[in-house]
């Protein structure tokens, strides 16, 4: 089984991107970091129940990574949105066994932190970039579960497809249970609800 960690944000710029997610959820994004092997950098918020966000783009001050950056960064243009989901599995050689598509497996870290995570050769993830990215944490505490959530809840991510059945078809038996919730669209597109003290906040 699949289980929903957190959800990113692309954008052409950082501060685009982080701009982006705290105009919708009415509240600044938090510090983030650096990740060397891919010559990205991020900002991150709690998002409650082992869950967060997180706003991701190209940094432009690294040295160019030797193959394609994760999340297919080197492709995304246009407007600062939300753009993918990843998901924790206990054994992430096992998981791309099974879903080889997901990408090779990566090891990381930075600063306390280690995991894993599938990575496509050429950065792109299947259906339009909408399967899920896979991660295993090394760590007792990730981030969705050290991050303060302050009152805030993700209620609901829906993953939209126009082939949203051979999505779930695809998926099977590892089809994450709540919040996520898949379902035929006429575009590919991420729906975030997210339930704040200040109301219920709409994150795409």
């Amino acid at each position: 089984m699949l289980e929903l960690d957190h959800i990113a944000v692309l954008g052409g710029t950082l501060e685009a991107a982080a701009d982006h997610c705290a105009q919708a959820l009415g509240v600044p994004m938090g510090p983030g970091g650096v990740h060397t092997r891919f010559a990205t950098h991020n900002r991150l918020l709690g998002l409650g129940q082992g869950h967060y966000l997180e706003a991701i783009a190209v940094d432009p001050k690294a040295a160019p990574p030797p193959d394609a950056r994760w999340f297919g960064l080197d492709r995304f243009n246009g407007q600062p949105r939300l753009d993918k989901w990843i998901c924790r599995v206990a054994d992430i050689e096992a998981a791309v066994a099974r879903f080889p598509e997901a990408g090779r497996v990566v090891h990381l870290s930075r600063g306390d932190l280690r995991w894993s995570m599938a990575v496509p050769l050429d950065g792109m993830l299947p259906f339009d970039g909408l399967f899920p990215a896979l991660i295993q944490w090394h760590v007792p505490k990730p981030p969705g579960a050290s991050l303060p959530g302050d009152g805030r809840r993700l209620t609901r991510l829906v993953v939209q497809h126009p082939r949203a059945i051979d999505l779930l078809s695809r998926l099977g038996d590892a089809v994450p249970g709540a919040p996520v919730q898949i379902e035929p669209g006429p575009v590919p597109k991420l729906t975030a609800h997210i339930a704040t003290a200040d109301g219920d906040k709409v994150l795409e």
